[in-house]
């Protein structure tokens, strides 16, 4: 993996690996990122009904299922709340490999959530947009949409973020795709989100009639932290 320059003279640490099964680590079905910690967030043309079923989320695979009054229950982690309460701060790099999901009105992401804000998107997909990305800092508004072979539905990538001071980079397959020159601040620090919403139809279609199920899967997440060298 190549990490960004800005980095360079700095060793890094891994200071979180990912068990999704852990509820030390992490909650399940609620967060304070949708209206009332949920489980609804019709205002984001979303479908949500969040769920802490185990199935939806705990095994990495976080899925969605058809519900009779029309809404979803999506699967949908958070370490806010959590016995540990990560958090990444300014400098943390977030890495993840990801299979993206195949069927319409899918809308899973990975991104970090406080107090109302410092979202910072690793990534948002729907297939309807096959081959494109959605990269978004939220907290000093940038954001690139990255168009590339390797994202399809069904594709296995491996996604990083850097959280910089002054520039948040993000990379595609190890290759920088995205340097936005805003940064998140020096004192910024966020929770962790991984999740799957369903499209409500506004911005993109909903899932098909047919469709009682929708997934994508999230095979390894860890965050590294820059650690200064000690002198020889």
């Amino acid at each position: 993996m190549t990490f960004p320059s800005s980095q360079g003279a700095a060793v890094w640490q891994v200071v979180f690996t990912a068990d999704f099964a852990s509820e030390h680590q992490w909650v399940a079905g609620r967060s304070w990122a949708y209206p009332d910690g949920g489980p609804t967030n019709p205002g984001d043309n979303k479908l949500d009904h969040l769920t802490d079923a185990p199935d939806h989320s705990r095994t990495g695979t976080f899925r969605a299922t058809r519900r009779a009054d029309g809404l979803w229950d999506t699967g949908l982690l958070t370490t806010e709340g959590s016995a540990e309460g990560f958090e990444v701060r300014t400098g943390d790099r977030l890495e993840a490999r990801v299979r993206l999901p195949v069927g319409l009105g899918a809308w899973p992401a990975i991104w970090t959530w406080r107090d109302g804000d410092n979202e910072v998107d690793l990534f948002e997909y729907h297939p309807d947009n096959p081959d494109l990305l959605e990269l978004t800092n939220h907290v000093r508004q940038a954001g690139e949409y990255v168009r590339d072979e390797a994202v399809r539905p069904g594709g296995l990538v491996d996604l990083g973020v850097t959280f910089g001071r002054r520039d948040v980079v993000w990379t595609l397959n190890g290759a920088a795709v995205f340097s936005d020159g805003r940064g998140v601040g020096r004192d910024w620090h966020a929770h962790l989100i991984v999740n799957l919403s369903v499209c409500a139809g506004r911005y993109h279609p909903p899932p098909d009639a047919s469709a009682t199920e929708l997934s994508y899967t999230v095979e390894n997440l860890v965050v590294r932290r820059p650690q200064e060298r000690q002198p020889a």
